[in-house]
């Protein structure tokens, strides 16, 4: 493989962290933006330069005069700092990688499956809308200025110790779990028949390292997923199946859940309460070798096996547990 030299803004969090080790393996020059809170890159070859992307001058200081082949922010999530990125940027990289989401396709779905091409516009989400501004502009720097942006659309990553979970982020996984294993019932939103697409964060990486200098993608957005769609209630009992529990799963209707507890509104509304279905098509004619190897009945029983065994990480959160034990009484009755 020809090197070429990277640059990531972020680099630590569960999609990225995986990228970050598949691009150092494959002997891409990797350089890492942060804060300098983890730099656990370091001692594997990755280049860190500390500094806070958010503050424009220290971060136009850092870098110098320093050029990349690909700079990609991990850590972009509104309109504003795509300008501060143009700025830092533009004729500094031949291209810049956006992480959007597959949040930002127009709901309901009324076309399976999904393709680059639906329409856009999520009605529900702050989170998806902000990141369809972000393309919109990016779009338009490309088109205008010629700025050579490549977006990517992830849906549900999991792996590395973070579970998928209805009503759960990743730092509840531990408390999840523990849910389960205390013989405590779990919320599945709907009927459970709606379907999820769900991708391991190491097969993530591959498509991802894929399109790392790749310029024939610049111009292009991509979904980055995997082909296999689950319902949520296959989803929640193969955590059941393999702690060896008998399932207890309550179904509510989303709008009673967003009801009583707003802050699952966009989240629900938005995105998981829709059965989505992606066209990976497009990936797999940029990045031929891309091929997804880990099954979520393996990839999932991995993650548990690393909760397991984190005895440190095995915290609970107790506002989680009582907000979710409310709603189960509120939906009953009690």
């Amino acid at each position: 493989m020809i090197s070429i030299k990277v640059l990531f803004i972020g680099g630590t969090g569960l999609i990225s962290s995986a990228v970050s080790e598949l691009a150092l393996k494959t002997g891409i020059e990797l350089y890492v933006l942060n804060r300098g809170t983890s730099r656990s890159l370091e001692s594997r070859g990755a280049h860190s330069i500390i500094c806070d992307i958010s503050d424009e001058y220290a971060a136009e200081k850092a870098l110098g005069d320093a050029e990349f082949d690909v700079v990609v922010n991990w850590i972009v999530y509104t309109p504003q700092e795509i300008e501060r990125d143009f700025r830092l940027f533009f004729g500094r990289t031949k291209q810049y990688i956006f992480i959007s989401s597959a949040s930002v396709y127009s709901k309901p779905v009324t076309n399976y499956p999904i393709t680059e091409s639906s329409p856009i516009g999520n009605p529900y989400w702050d989170y998806a809308q902000r990141k369809a501004e972000c393309e919109h502009l990016l779009m338009n720097l490309y088109e205008l200025r010629g700025f050579p942006v490549t977006i990517v659309r992830p849906s549900h990553t999991y792996g590395a110790g973070k579970l998928i979970a209805p009503l759960t982020g990743f730092k509840n996984s531990w408390t999840y779990l523990e849910r389960i294993l205390s013989g405590k019932p779990v919320v599945v939103h709907g009927d459970g028949r709606s379907l999820w697409t769900v991708t391991h964060n190491t097969d993530f990486a591959k498509g991802f390292a894929g399109l790392l200098g790749n310029f024939s993608a610049i111009g292009h957005a991509f979904h980055l997923t995997s082909d296999e769609a689950l319902s949520w209630d296959v989803i929640v009992e193969t955590v059941y199946k393999i702690l060896g529990v008998e399932p207890n799963i309550v179904h509510i209707a989303s709008d009673f859940i967003s009801s009583r507890c707003p802050e699952y509104y966009g989240p629900l509304h938005g995105d998981k309460a829709e059965s989505m279905v992606f066209d990976n098509s497009k990936i797999k004619r940029f990045v031929p070798s891309f091929v997804c190897e880990t099954p979520y009945h393996l990839g999932i029983r991995q993650v548990i096996d690393r909760l397991m065994s984190d005895a440190e990480g095995q915290t609970v959160d107790g506002e989680y547990n009582e907000k979710i034990d409310r709603l189960i009484e509120k939906y009953r009755g009690v």
